[in-house]
């Protein structure tokens, strides 16, 4: 069997570690996939710090994968060797339970997830199940095309649960705001960042992406938002959140975790505002996103790392020493 290189964790809490495992087979309906680029995201730190609990272990985590088929299984028809895909987040799901046959594949009661209950890309290889495989035009490069992957869905997801907002504040302006910043300015949005209090490069690179004005997380904007997006994981946002919302405005949570939300008075929810989650993605949203990325276009800002600098990519990430995303290149 040949041998491929892959960053591992055995348990939650620990260091990745560079591991020699054999190249997996596709099974039934699967895919092999060379892999070019995965990014990091922060939901791969909520796995392997463990504030996402019940991975299936040992885990190769990844979930922004992009790279060429090599083989197919079984049952595979649409795509074939050679064809450049990518691989999301959600990795499976069983179309067969109320919330699938509803047309919400993405709160399937049995999904699987790649990178944490399926191994992902923080490796030279990878399988997936082809209709959770996206083809990836030659428009970007694999580094470049990895961030969409997330990044991308999530962030367009959650701009779609903003509705027609046309003032938006972006909490926390990373991999998944640099991308939705763009994109909102394209549909004739404005753009309002809210960054780490003191971190006057990431102000600057908000600006630098059309935000009309960015600030600390703690201030008030100069205008009211239609609606608000929260990509931090730190729940003492949505408060400050809804105290810039306008009446009727939403604020959307769009992280997999977030810290407890403190209490707060009812007066900041009063008069029609919400507050809602975004969960997972739907192929739908990888289909239409992934053409207006081309559109718009969407341009990402990576640092690409070595595969086996995971844990240092992994550590920028955490201490908010990066612009736009970290990418992995086995």
């Amino acid at each position: 069997m040949r041998p491929m290189r892959a960053m591992s964790i055995k348990r939650p809490g620990e260091r990745l570690q560079l591991v020699e495992r054999p190249v997996p087979d596709p099974g039934p309906n699967q895919l092999l996939i060379k892999v070019r680029a995965c990014g990091v995201c922060r939901t791969d730190l909520h796995v392997v710090d463990g504030d996402l609990e019940h991975p299936v272990l040992p885990l190769i985590p990844g979930h922004e994968v992009v790279g060429h088929v090599e083989a197919a299984g079984v049952g595979v028809t649409e795509l074939k060797p050679g064809d450049r895909v990518g691989i999301p987040w959600l990795g499976w799901t069983c179309g067969k339970c109320d919330q699938c046959l509803a047309g919400r594949e993405n709160l399937c009661e049995a999904a699987k997830f790649t990178g944490y209950t399926l191994n992902g890309g923080y490796a030279e290889y990878a399988v997936a199940d082809h209709r959770y495989c996206f083809p990836i035009a030659g428009a970007y490069d694999a580094a470049e095309a990895a961030p969409l992957l997330c990044a991308g869905l999530i962030g367009y997801r959650s701009l779609r649960f903003a509705g027609d907002a046309r003032r938006i504040g972006l909490y926390g302006f990373g991999a998944a705001a640099h991308i939705v910043a763009q994109v909102a300015r394209y549909q004739g949005r404005e753009v309002y960042a809210f960054v780490r209090e003191g971190d006057a490069a990431a102000a600057d690179f908000a600006r630098g992406l059309g935000a009309v004005w960015a600030g600390w997380s703690g201030e008030d904007p100069p205008e009211p938002l239609d609606a608000a997006i929260i990509y931090a994981p730190v729940g003492a946002l949505v408060p400050a959140a809804l105290k810039a919302v306008r009446p009727g405005g939403t604020v959307v949570c769009a992280g997999i975790h977030m810290s407890d939300i403190p209490s707060f008075p009812y007066e900041l929810l009063w008069r029609e505002r919400k507050v809602v989650s975004v969960a997972n993605l739907e192929r739908r949203d990888g289909d239409e996103f992934l053409a207006l990325a081309h559109e718009v276009p969407v341009h990402t800002t990576v640092t690409p790392y070595p595969l086996e600098d995971a844990n240092r990519a992994l550590d920028d990430l955490r201490s908010g020493r990066l612009q736009g995303a970290a990418v992995l290149i086995p």
